[in-house]
């Protein structure tokens, strides 16, 4: 996914200033693609450059007021263009996954602490997207709006389910190695 894609996504889905852009990025789409402040703002100057969003009018001209954005046609295009593109799926990337690989070759100092610490991260994810899930979809919401949304949902709480049964079994292995912090 690209940051404009997830901006031009975010404009539709409600008109906004980057301020409130920014919020929402930090509470939704931040869960699955991050992106700083000024890369929203960057990228909001060129969107409308390129002329797929555009700033909505404003009552009164002042100085420092801020600027709200919709998506104009050419944005929905290249959001559905974008969308019905085919992608391949990226290669996954872990450090702690790398760190246990060099730790079988330089030993295991410090890793079974950081992957208690994993663990705990992990499990407040998991109950943040599981307290989300039951406030924003309870039963009986099933437009097909709320469905892909629920989807997307479902995909962090699988990954965080996945993570914290990995990180528990982990810890488990690892407190059965000879010679190691837990052997």
């Amino acid at each position: 996914m690209s940051l404009p894609h997830a901006i031009l996504t975010a404009l539709l889905e409600k008109p906004s200033s980057g301020l409130e852009l920014t919020r929402r990025f930090d509470r939704s789409i931040g869960y699955f693609w991050s992106a700083t402040h000024q890369q929203i703002y960057r990228e909001l100057g060129r969107l409308e450059a390129e002329g797929h969003i555009r700033a909505l009018p404003t009552e009164q001209p002042a100085r420092g007021q801020k600027k709200s954005y919709e998506v104009l046609p050419a944005g929905r295009a290249e959001l559905q263009r974008w969308t019905a593109a085919a992608q391949d799926p990226r290669p996954h990337r872990d450090t702690l996954l790398l760190r246990m690989r060099a730790a079988a070759v330089v030993g295991t100092e410090g890793i079974e602490a950081d992957l208690r610490r994993h663990l705990a991260l992990h499990q407040r994810q998991l109950a943040e997207y599981e307290e989300i899930e039951k406030r924003d979809f309870p039963p009986g919401r099933d437009s097909a709006q709320d469905r892909l949304r629920h989807l997307v949902l479902r995909a962090g709480i699988d990954l965080e389910t996945f993570w914290t049964q990995w990180l528990a079994h982990a810890l488990e292995e690892f407190a059965e190695l000879p010679g190691g912090e837990g052997g």
